[in-house]
C-alpha cells in the first residue's frame, strides 16, 4: 500500500508524463492571478447562508460560494486556532512540528513555526507573488518567530490567539469586563459622566501586542 507521499509523488510524476493538446486549454495569461485566502477561526459547517443557515443571511460570501466551489464534503484538521494554521501553512499535519502540538498556542510559549520550514506564503514569493498577512498570526511570538520570518512581505494585526475588537488591544481577557472597563476609562476621562460600573475581575491572558510590520 502507498503512503500518502509516495502517492502524491507518482501522481505529480503521472501528470508530468500525460501529454495534451495545450490548443484545447484555455487562453493563457502572462499574468499571475491574485490569490486571496479567508481563513475564519470558529465558523462552523452551517453557518453560512449558502450552507441553509435560515435564521440569518450572509450574501457577500454566499456570493463568493456561487462563483466558485462548496464544498460539502470535507473535514478541518483540527478545531482550534494554532494547529489548523500550522497545517495550513505548511501542507502538513500539524503533529509533525512541536508548535502544531498546541491546542492552542499560549502567549510565551517557546515554540512557534520555524522561520526555515517552507510555507505556502513562501513557495509564493519564491514564484514572484508579493505576500501579505492581515489579521491574525497566532503561530508564535517575536523576537524568534513571525510572519515577516516565514514568508511574508507584510503583516498587519496580532501575533496571539485575540483582541477585542471594540479596543483593538491584546492583553487582558477579552471580554464583558474588559469592555465595562473601557467605557469606564471613556468615561472618566471626558468628565461627562463618572457613574461607577460595577465589572467582574478580569483574568489576564497574554496573546501578544498588536503590531504593524512592513518588510524592507
Amino acid at each position: 500500500m502507498l503512503t500518502r507521499r509516495e502517492f502524491l509523488v507518482v501522481s505529480a510524476a503521472v501528470t508530468a508524463c500525460t501529454p495534451y493538446d495545450a490548443s484545447a486549454q484555455q487562453p493563457a495569461s502572462s499574468a499571475k492571478p491574485n490569490i486571496l485566502f479567508i481563513l475564519a477561526d470558529d465558523l462552523g459547517w452551517g453557518d453560512l447562508s449558502c450552507y441553509g443557515r435560515p435564521d440569518y443571511k450572509t450574501p457577500a460570501l454566499d456570493d463568493l460560494a456561487a462563483r466558485g466551489i462548496r464544498l460539502t464534503q470535507a473535514y478541518a484538521n483540527s478545531s482550534t486556532c494554532s494547529p489548523t494554521r500550522v497545517a495550513l501553512i505548511t501542507g502538513r499535519y500539524q503533529t509533525r512540528l512541536p508548535v502544531g502540538l498546541y491546542d492552542p498556542l499560549p502567549g510565551g510559549a517557546p515554540a512557534g513555526l520555524p522561520p526555515q520550514h517552507p510555507t505556502l506564503p513562501s513557495l509564493l514569493r519564491a514564484a514572484g507573488y508579493r505576500t501579505a498577512l492581515v489579521g491574525k498570526w497566532h503561530l508564535g511570538f517575536l523576537p524568534a518567530f513571525g510572519p515577516l520570518k516565514s514568508g511574508y512581505d507584510e503583516f498587519f494585526g496580532f501575533m496571539g490567539g485575540g483582541m477585542t475588537y471594540f479596543t483593538h488591544k491584546s492583553g487582558p481577557f477579552v471580554g464583558v469586563s474588559a469592555i465595562l472597563l473601557s467605557t469606564k476609562e471613556r468615561r472618566a476621562s471626558s468628565g461627562t459622566d463618572t457613574r461607577p460600573i460595577s465589572s467582574p475581575t478580569a483574568r489576564p491572558r497574554s496573546s501578544g501586542a498588536q503590531i504593524r510590520s512592513r518588510s524592507s
